[in-house]
C-alpha cells in the first residue's frame, strides 16, 4: 500500500468511526427475561463481563447484574461510580445503578428477597464461588444452574453491532495491506505480529481481539502457536491470524502467505485451502446446519487426501467474545439465523511444509451470508 492509499484508508475509517450509530440496549432485558421464565427462574445474577456490558453498556471490571421479573440492577464499586453511570446512559440501559463497596450481599438480599429460584451463570463462576453463594448468599433459596441465557440472546447481531464488527474487520484489512509487504524485509515472527498490532491501533482499533499468531515455515504447521523469534524466509508459508476490537466488538480473519518460491505441496495447500474456505462460506445462510458448514468445507480437504490434517472445527461464533455461540464443527447441533455472525476457517497443517488456514467472517443473511472480511486470498506479500 503506498501513501496516498494508506492515507486514504485512514480517512475512511475515521469517517466510519464518526458514522457509528449509537448501541441501544433498552429492550434487551426484555428478551432475557422471556427466557428466564422458560428456566423457571425469578432471578438470574449475571457475572460474565461481556453479558453485562451487553445488557447495560457497562464495561468496568468489576460489576454484577441481578435481574428479576421487574427489575434490573447494575451492582458496582466506588471505583465505577461516573464511569458506570455515563454508560448506562449513553446506551438507554433501563438498569438502576447501586454502588457499594462492602455490601454488595446486602444489596443483592434486597433486590432478590422474594425470589424462590435465583440463577447463575455456569459457564462463568467458580466452584468456590458457587459454594460462597448457595451458603451465604442465598441460603434460603434454590440455586439454579444457567447456560447461554444471555449468550443466545447475544448470537443476533443488530445494525449497530453489525457496523462496529465491520469496522473492525476494515481495520484489520487496511491493517494487513499496510504491513504485508514487510514480509519481504526479514523480520521475525514477533516483529511482524507487533507491526500489524501497531498498525491496527493506529487506524482507531482500541485493542487486538487476541494474541496475533504469525507462524512461519514449520511453526505454521502450528494451528495456534505464538510469534516467535525466527525470522522469516525465502520458502515459508506464513499464517498469519488476527483482528482487532472496536467498541467492545471483535473482528477475527487469517491469511496465508507465500514468500518467496514455495514448493509443490505448499501451492497445493493454498489452492485446497482456499477452495475449502470458498465452499464453507458458500454453505452459509439461514436455516443451516452449521454441520453441514464444516462437512462442506471438510469434505474438500478429504477429496485432496488431508482431512487428518484438519485438525480442528472449522468455525465459530465471533461478537463482544472472540469465540462465542454459535460453533461450527462436525459435532455442532446449531442451526443459523439471520444476525449470526461466523468465521469459516480451514486448514491444513503438514510439519514437513508448514500451514495453511484461511478464515473470513461473514454475517447470515435472509438469503445467504455477506462477508465482514475483505482481504485478497492471493499468497502473494
Amino acid at each position: 500500500m503506498n501513501a496516498v492509499t494508506a492515507a486514504s484508508a485512514v480517512v475512511s475509517i475515521a469517517d466510519r468511526f464518526a458514522e457509528l450509530p449509537p448501541l441501544v440496549v433498552a429492550d434487551r432485558v426484555d428478551r432475557l427475561r422471556a427466557a428466564m421464565v422458560d428456566a423457571e427462574l425469578d432471578a438470574l445474577l449475571v457475572s460474565a463481563r461481556s453479558n453485562i456490558r451487553y445488557l447495560t453498556g457497562f464495561t468496568g471490571s468489576a460489576g454484577i447484574v441481578v435481574v428479576t421479573v421487574d427489575d434490573m440492577v447494575l451492582v458496582t464499586d466506588g471505583r465505577y461510580t461516573e464511569q458506570a453511570a455515563d454508560q448506562l446512559s449513553a446506551s438507554s440501559s433501563p438498569s438502576r445503578l447501586e454502588i457499594t463497596s462492602i455490601a454488595q450481599r446486602e444489596v443483592v438480599a434486597s433486590i432478590t428477597g422474594t425470589a424462590s429460584r435465583v440463577g447463575l451463570e455456569a459457564d462463568h463462576i467458580t466452584w468456590s464461588a458457587q459454594r460462597r453463594y448457595a451458603d451465604d448468599w442465598f441460603s434460603a433459596q434454590q440455586i439454579v444452574a444457567t447456560t447461554g441465557l444471555t449468550e443466545t440472546l447475544r448470537r443476533f447481531k443488530d445494525t449497530a453491532e453489525l457496523a462496529r464488527m465491520e469496522l473492525a474487520a476494515a481495520i484489520a484489512d487496511a491493517a494487513l495491506a499496510e504491513r504485508r509487504s514487510s514480509l519481504l524485509d526479514g523480520l521475525t515472527e514477533s516483529e511482524f505480529a507487533l507491526a500489524l498490532d501497531s498498525a491496527m491501533r493506529q487506524l482507531g482499533a482500541s485493542g487486538t481481539s487476541f494474541e496475533t499468531i504469525v507462524a512461519s515455515g514449520p511453526n505454521g504447521a502450528k494451528p495456534h502457536a505464538r510469534p516467535t523469534d525466527r525470522r522469516i524466509q525465502d520458502g515459508d508459508l506464513v499464517v498469519i491470524d488476527f483482528g482487532c476490537i472496536v467498541d467492545g466488538y471483535c473482528s477475527d480473519m487469517t491469511r496465508t502467505v507465500a514468500i518467496g518460491e514455495v514448493d509443490a505441496t505448499c501451492l497445493r495447500m493454498l489452492e485446497v485451502v482456499t477452495a475449502s474456505n470458498e465452499a464453507g462460506v458458500a454453505a452459509v445462510g439461514p436455516g443451516v446446519p452449521t454441520s453441514e458448514i464444516d462437512a462442506a468445507a471438510r469434505s474438500v480437504i478429504a477429496d485432496a487426501g488431508w482431512l487428518d490434517s484438519f485438525t480442528h472445527g472449522t468455525g465459530h461464533g465471533v461478537g463482544l467474545d472472540i469465540h462465542e455461540a454459535p460453533r461450527v464443527a462436525a459435532t455442532s447441533t446449531d442451526t443459523l439465523s439471520p444476525g449470526d455472525v461466523v468465521t469459516v476457517e480451514p486448514g491444513v497443517y503438514l510439519p514437513a511444509c508448514g500451514g495453511v488456514r484461511m478464515e473470513d467472517s461473514v454475517v447470515v443473511t435472509p438469503d445467504g451470508c455477506r462477508p465482514l472480511t475483505h482481504t485478497t486470498k492471493s499468497p502473494k506479500p
